[in-house]
């Protein structure tokens, strides 16, 4: 690895995609759910073996459709592909979906804000930090509150934590893809030393719930420090020997390298964000562009890639790990003393310390809870960089207790479009690999 870039000796351009083929030949549609001949059998069909992948005179002359998913595993989730194939190669991909649709930006507007939040951890169900904290920066712009500085420390700290978590659980499933079981085992096993650390701080290992508006719901309890200390000990080893298992594997190095290559200014034209486009060579990370929540205050590197195939993908996240550990190290080191919350009890419950000693404590937290908060009329719109790219949340308030409405830009619902280029013209083995290298959340998707 170099400074602002992943090394990936002796691939170029030169390995790109081919867009050439029978792109015009595909018939519509609808007619494409049944095997559609495109042209006479009288020339006896060669076998997939045999399919010359980039079209030609030798090319199949019947096309057949599939269905990828929504129940196969390589989908990573409820997620339908449509896909043409002529032999082994696809030649086209429709991706279908709204399988998963929880309608959740619906139900927040039937929540009070500080109510809502447990809806929108659900979308993202990997990303659960990260989508309160969109939500709540959001929320927090309309209502002009200031958060303490302990609180966004601790913010990011957490959030760091989900991405490392995050990314374990895609390398481990995308290795599963290929058959290494054994990565999906270690790689659990890491995960489960971020998950100890968000139950131990929040009483949850997933949807916590720990983020408020204002702060987050309780300080870090003693030990907790030092717990996360010893999993950031540990971590960097265990990031070597998933290099030395994967990096020598022969098949793995098959399905990664030169395989799923999408151009830097196609992605940028589809709006594609997160290690994806950063493979590409891109260095747009929003807590570089645009820092928040203390952010600024951390020197990190952004990892990016040369060449832009799945193999510069799986690069990139890993250093990606490597960078979050560096983040939550140099956050623990300088975490600031002082409030977790923000001490408008118009907007954050009141101490529970408080309740038998002041009325007017006992009056702010019966009117939370039965009423919310109101928030002025306006729009707010905050963006963040989750483990997959850029997590955007519109918040449009009209001065109830109530959001009018909540949309969220999630990172993977965009980032779908890219997979009709990543695996058009490739080999369907390919393909289940470029699956994987997107790591697609449907919960996000079908939100």
């Amino acid at each position: 690895m170099t400074d602002g870039g992943l090394d990936t000796p002796g691939e170029s351009q030169s390995g790109a995609r081919r867009t050439d083929g029978p792109a015009a030949l595909l018939p519509p549609y609808r007619e494409r759910e049944e095997s559609i001949s495109l042209g006479t059998l009288d020339e006896q069909p060669v076998s997939g073996t045999e399919v010359d992948i980039d079209g030609g005179p030798d090319r199949e002359t019947e096309l057949m459709t599939i269905n990828l998913g929504p129940h196969h595993p390589a989908t990573h989730g409820v997620l339908r592909l449509l896909c043409t194939l002529e032999g082994e190669v696809v030649r086209d991909i429709k991706p279908l979906i709204g399988y998963v649709h929880t309608g959740i930006e619906k139900s927040c507007e039937d929540q009070e804000y500080w109510k809502a939040i447990t809806f929108v951890e659900r979308m993202d169900y990997l990303a659960y930090y990260f989508n309160a904290q969109v939500y709540c920066m959001s929320v927090e712009t309309l209502l002009e509150e200031e958060v303490p500085p302990r609180a966004q420390y601790l913010r990011v700290i957490h959030m760091e934590l989900n991405r490392i978590a995050s990314h374990l659980f895609w390398l481990g499933t995308a290795a599963l893809d290929i058959g290494a079981i054994t990565m999906l085992w270690w790689a659990l096993r890491e995960r489960d030393l971020m998950l100890d650390l968000f139950e131990m701080s929040s009483g949850q290992r997933l949807h916590t719930r720990y983020f408020q508006v204002g702060g987050v719901f309780e300080d870090i309890p003693p030990g907790w420090e030092a717990k996360c200390r010893r999993a950031l000990e540990v971590m960097p080893a265990r990031l070597d020997q998933y290099e030395a298992l994967l990096d020598e594997n022969e098949i793995w190095l098959q399905r990664m390298k030169n395989t799923g290559i999408v151009a830097r200014e196609e992605l940028l034209a589809l709006g594609v964000t997160g290690p994806l486009l950063r493979a590409t060579g891109e260095p747009w990370d929003l807590r570089k562009a645009m820092p928040y929540s203390s952010y600024g205050d951390f020197q990190f590197r952004i990892p990016v890639g040369t060449v832009g195939d799945n193999y510069d993908r799986y690069r990139v996240r890993l250093a990606e790990i490597r960078e979050s550990l560096k983040i939550v190290e140099q956050a623990l080191d300088g975490l600031p003393e002082g409030p977790f919350i923000t001490s408008n009890r118009k907007v954050a419950l009141p101490p529970r310390h408080e309740l038998a000693t002041s009325m007017e404590a006992l009056i702010h937290h019966f009117k939370l809870v039965t009423e919310g908060f109101r928030v002025p009329p306006g729009e707010a719109y905050s963006a963040i960089e989750s483990p997959r790219g850029e997590l955007g949340c519109y918040v449009l308030a009209d001065g109830s207790a109530k959001p009018s409405r909540v949309h969220m830009r999630d990172p993977s619902f965009v980032n779908l479009q890219s997979l009709k280029a990543m695996g058009e013209n490739s080999l369907i083995a390919d393909f289940i690999a470029c699956i994987a290298m997107l790591d697609p959340i449907l919960g996000g998707i079908d939100r």
